[in-house]
């Protein structure tokens, strides 16, 4: 891996050398890849002679984890240029392959998929707004922004609006969607890290955490760069090996991407089967009752309180009548103790209760039908048709968020600063774009595989023969898989089944009934994804602070080491803050992601575009516009998201803006910024004369490449 750090060259080495570099890459990373494989193979082969599989788990865990952490001491630098931007020397393909993996979140990577699972064709607006958003980085921003040849965005902004006000804005809006992106990030390390190692979720945060800090805190963006080529190897294959294994066994054809028609056609047969099925339909209406118990509970909150108090001391007194199991008695006084104690606490619990029973007493375990485009009917009732606009509106408002905040994204515009021309920038878009599609166009197939595994093979299943993975996940965390046998028939009905998204791709192996190696190996991809995507983040955060605010704005006689090592304490700061929230699961990873889209495309898309493409925007306008649209939609999100106004204390009705969702309130930001940019800079003097002329010469593609 030494040859991954090559110290020849720079932005001007000759063509020989750019070359010898390139060979050099290609060998070492197709020995990595070869040895990754045989690696994997080992494993399964000791599997087969006996090794346990927390054994397995922890060798991922650790021979993952150590390799990074090689691979970002090998790459260690205090030199300014290679630390914050890989020396500007990363090949297109490769840097595309570590943009891939920079991307490769845990949402892409677990939480995409199972997006997908429960929410069948709504779904497909995360692949089409985050895909189509390449496209726009492509067309609008990536070789311009190279063209300019700073560090950071807001190292940008400050540059083309000549002020550190504007900076200090960029700074702020850079933290806040980097800081939302990367909890979810950490909040999937934890986890995928205990479920290979078995550990408690809070204390995988802080394990993962080390892996992502050893290769962001030395080497900066060069260490970055070089292992997330190697984790982007690892994800794709884990990926890709469950997903074709599940199409070989269902339908002899290696191919997912093809015969995913062909089973959405077999799921849609069994959904129809299932929406109509005895056994189901008394599971809802069980649920059903729930709803009306738990309703009647809100109606008298101290009776209800009394009544379930009195309920729960007279069975911890039968059980130790009985001379119960020990076990019983425990779980029974826990119960107790687990009552709410005053008539607000008692109040939330009885609501949530009822919304969570009211969302299952709904066929298909209160998914929609996988094939149906929108909820609602256009041909319907008047609220069928309500309800069907609202569905189109939210889906189009969805991919416009993600589309836009993908375009605005400061770590990964930050990748294409690496490259040596304005002309690789350009195909190591293109390059990203063929890597996110190998995963994006293959999570539909997985999804409807594994739909097709459980509707067909797992219900009906006697609750005593069904598979380990179920109580191997449970175990993990309740709240992404519970099997409770709701109508005591001893048979498990799909709507007995609470899974959440986050689990589906980890447990594809399993669901497929593959060794446990390939489990791990699942494990450590996701592991891969979040790393690499933490890794970027991190270094977003600690850079804006160190090099945009200490550097340019605080001390700019900084010499290059003190710069550097600021950055990396702000690094080690930043990352734990981050790993303290996540441990408190503050919500789920896809919500959290979706936040961060709506946050980057508010604050920073209008800017850039403009800033790129209108010479007369000025640093008045600009400062105004990202206030107003982050301002715009960071107060719509905390007055509409059920966990932002429990944090900000929001108890007025939630009055959503034309029924549209708050994870799109990116949709209201960024229209009113584009507006007030434009409006404030019309009516401010123009820009200066250098500035105007700096932005038509990297406007025009016929003038020499930075």
């Amino acid at each position: 891996m030494a040859g991954l750090t090559p110290t020849a060259g720079g932005s001007g080495s000759s063509a020989a050398a750019n070359a010898a570099f390139r060979k050099q890459l290609n060998k070492v990373y197709g020995w990595y890849t070869g040895g990754f494989i045989i690696f994997v193979l080992v494993l399964a082969v000791l599997e087969q002679m006996g090794l346990p599989r927390n054994w397995i788990g922890f060798i991922f865990l650790l021979a993952t984890v150590l390799l990074y952490a090689g691979i970002g001491i090998m790459s260690r630098t205090s030199d300014a240029a290679e630390y914050y931007v890989a020396g500007r020397r990363v090949p297109a393909i490769y840097n595309g392959m570590a943009t891939g993996a920079d991307w490769m979140s845990a949402a892409s990577f677990i939480g995409m998929a199972g997006t997908l699972y429960l929410t069948g064709y709504s779904g497909l607006a995360f692949i089409m707004g985050w895909t189509g958003g390449y496209c726009l980085v492509a067309l609008f921003l990536a070789p311009y922004l190279r063209k300019f040849g700073q560090f950071t965005i807001p190292d940008f902004l400050g540059a083309r609006y000549g002020g550190n006000l504007a900076r200090l804005i960029g700074i702020a809006a850079a933290i806040l969607c980097s800081f939302t992106y990367v909890v979810a990030q950490i909040y999937g390390v934890g986890i995928i890290t205990a479920r290979l190692s078995g550990l408690a979720f809070e204390i995988g945060i802080f394990v993962g955490l080390g892996g992502i800090l050893v290769c962001s805190f030395l080497g900066g963006m060069r260490a970055v760069t070089w292992t997330q080529v190697a984790q982007y190897i690892i994800l794709i294959i884990a990926y890709m090996i469950p997903v074709v294994w599940l199409s070989v066994k269902q339908t002899n054809i290696p191919l997912p991407q093809l015969v995913y028609g062909y089973q959405l056609q077999k799921v849609t047969e069994a959904e129809a089967r299932l929406r109509n099925d005895p056994k189901e339909l008394e599971v809802i209406e069980i649920f059903k009752q729930q709803a009306a118990a738990a309703e009647a509970k809100l109606k008298d909150v101290p009776a209800a309180m009394a009544a379930d108090k009195a309920a729960a001391e007279q069975r911890l007194a039968d059980l130790k009548a009985q001379n119960a199991p020990l076990a019983e008695i425990q779980a029974a006084e826990k119960a107790l103790a687990a009552l709410p104690q005053t008539e607000a606490e008692a109040r939330q619990a009885y609501t949530a209760a009822k919304t969570a029973a009211e969302a299952r007493a709904k066929p298909l375990g209160g998914m929609p039908p996988h094939a149906q485009v929108f909820a609602g009917d256009p041909n319907g009732s008047e609220a069928e048709q309500a309800t069907f606009v609202k569905s189109r509106r939210n889906f189009l408002a969805l991919v416009f968020c993600l589309m836009v905040g993908t375009a605005a994204l400061p770590h990964i515009l930050m990748r294409y600063y690496t490259t040596p021309s304005v002309k690789e920038a350009r195909e190591s878009v293109a390059w990203s774009l063929f890597f996110i599609f190998l995963l994006y166009f293959t999570a539909p197939a997985l999804a409807v595989l594994v739909k097709y595994e459980v509707f067909t093979l797992l219900v009906g299943t006697p609750f005593d023969q069904l598979p380990d993975w179920i109580a191997a996940w449970s175990r993990v965390d309740p709240s992404l898989l519970s099997v409770t046998d709701v109508n005591k028939d001893g048979i498990f009905q799909l709507g007995e089944m609470k899974i959440g998204g986050d689990i589906i791709v980890l447990a594809t192996p399993a669901i497929g009934g593959l060794p446990y190696v390939v489990s791990g190996m699942v494990a450590a991809g996701g592991l891969a994804a979040a790393l690499s995507t933490a890794d970027g983040l991190l270094l977003t955060i600690a850079n804006a602070l160190s090099h945009d605010l200490y550097y340019k704005m605080i001390d700019p006689n900084a010499p290059t080491s003190r710069r550097v090592m600021i950055s990396k304490m702000l690094l080690l700061v930043v990352a734990l803050c981050a790993a303290y929230v996540a441990a408190q699961k503050p919500a789920d990873i896809l919500f959290l992601v979706s936040a961060a889209f709506s946050f980057a495309a508010a604050a920073f898309f209008p800017a850039l575009v403009l800033g790129i493409f209108w010479k007369r925007a000025t640093s008045a306008g600009a400062v105004c516009g990202m206030v107003a649209g982050l301002g715009l939609t960071f107060y719509y999100m905390a007055t509409t998201q059920p966990w932002l106004r429990r944090v900000f204390g929001v108890t007025d009705p939630i009055e959503l803006w034309w029924g549209i969702e708050p994870i799109s309130a990116g949709l209201f930001g960024v229209p009113v910024g584009f507006a007030v940019i434009i409006i404030v800079s019309l009516i401010t003097p123009a820009p200066k004369k250098e500035i105007q002329e700096l932005v038509e010469h990297v406007r025009y593609p016929n003038l020499k490449s930075a």
